[in-house]
């Protein structure tokens, strides 16, 4: 890849029909249009892999660890068979710190967790033998009362929308097991493990207590089992983890989305080099850059004996970009209708396209340093500015009358 430096616009309000051009927005994509304003999902991905950061062997007590995540920057795991503790983990060493009872609680296949601010939900979905359980079942437990040791559980009951057959199939032959679960403020959100088809299906269904028909909101081709799922909601960013060929592991991005239409923004596989055989089952994260991802103890004799680990992965190639020049609010939201710079990269020319309200405005550029390089005024809707004299790198474009916002070029 050539080396690019990302760079990202933030400005303010307006509502500039003309700007809008919709295409691949993501600078690491493979057929990236930089004139594009707005993601139709339509980006593609060269084959990348990662490795590890680190590694520790996890305590016996969570062989069969399933779930994954952070509250209160502490990781908690459980197992996916009868066991109905929490445990809360060492994230460094791996060791377990505290020990949760979810008293009252039956574990016939806890297979994920997931939270919003107050409760924890824990799914007791799996359904690989058989593929005809008929009590799935997701526990919504107060997080407060479980640190108190008194689990208050709600028990929120589904069943899948395009699931009519319900005759027992052999082990590992259904598409309607689940192991990975978001939560929105007002949501569920499940993504399947389809052992024939190898595809994952997004589901919805309300948090709120009661029994209901999950709906099916898409299905995307992950050619593998996805196992385990880490949600930041105001980022607008998914990560799956799972494995496919033979239990080799993989973890799915999916980021700058619309709404909660999952599968509507950029969508990349990422390989893991080095763990094969890991049958990876619960993945979280704390900043969108480092995550966690752990792997039950698998045995296959006679070569196969790989024990329960937790692994750490450093996404940050591929997601701090994104992460950093990601706009929080409406204002940052709507910056590309009002003003446009382009192509970006670049490396002699760049254009800025402005609505009437900029013009005559002072535009600036700095450096990755903060040390102004440039300046210039807007004199007119279409701006031409050389750069040929300026560096290889990234460098922030402020104006003078929106001084809190900055886009980011790429100097070639």
């Amino acid at each position: 890849m050539k080396n690019w430096v990302l760079i990202v616009v933030l400005l303010v309000t307006g509502n500039w029909a003309s700007a809008q051009v919709f295409g691949c927005t993501d600078p690491l994509s493979s057929n990236y249009n930089p004139l594009a304003t707005h993601n139709d999902g339509s980006c593609q991905y060269s084959s990348v892999s990662v490795q590890a950061v680190s590694t520790v062997v996890l305590p016996a007590e969570v062989v069969e660890t399933s779930g994954l995540i952070f509250s209160n920057d502490t990781l908690y795991t459980h197992n996916d068979n009868t066991d109905v503790n929490l445990y809360a983990l060492d994230s460094i060493t791996g060791a377990i710190i505290k020990t949760l009872p979810i008293t009252g609680a039956v574990n016939q296949d806890w297979e994920e967790i997931a939270q919003d601010s107050d409760n924890f939900y824990i799914g007791d979905f799996g359904n690989n033998v058989g593929g005809n359980r008929q009590n799935l079942e997701i526990l919504k437990v107060s997080k407060t009362s479980v640190m108190a040791g008194n689990p208050i559980i709600e028990s929120i009951r589904f069943s899948y929308a395009d699931q009519t057959d319900f005759s027992p199939k052999n082990n590992n032959s259904t598409d309607f097991d689940c192991e990975a679960m978001v939560v929105s403020q007002d949501s569920i959100y499940l993504f399947t493990k389809q052992w024939v088809s190898k595809k994952t299906s997004v589901y919805a269904l309300s948090k709120t207590p009661g029994t209901y028909v999950a709906q099916l909101k898409g299905t995307l081709d992950v050619k593998g089992l996805i196992t385990g799922a880490t949600f930041i909601e105001d980022k607008k960013l998914v990560v799956l983890c799972g494995y496919s060929g033979i239990v080799t592991p993989f973890l799915y991005l999916l980021y700058d989305f619309k709404g909660y239409d999952f599968l509507s923004g950029n969508k990349r596989k990422v390989g893991i080099n080095g763990l094969g055989f890991h049958q990876t089952e619960g993945i979280a994260t704390q900043n969108g850059r480092s995550y966690f991802v752990s792997n039950e103890h698998l045995e296959k004799q006679p070569f196969v004996n790989v024990v329960q680990k937790l692994h750490r992965f450093d996404l940050s190639p591929f997601l701090a970009n994104y992460l950093e020049n990601f706009e929080l609010s409406i204002p940052q939201n709507e910056v590309r209708d009002l003003v446009r710079i382009y192509p970006n990269p670049t490396r002699e020319i760049v254009y800025i396209d402005a609505d009437n309200s900029i013009k005559d405005q002072a535009y600036f550029f700095y450096d990755s340093s903060g040390k102004e390089v440039l300046r210039g005024t807007i004199v007119s809707e279409h701006n031409r500015i050389d750069i040929t004299k300026l560096a290889t790198g990234i460098y922030y474009i402020k104006l003078d009358k929106y001084p809190e916002y900055s886009y980011s070029l790429f100097k070639k």
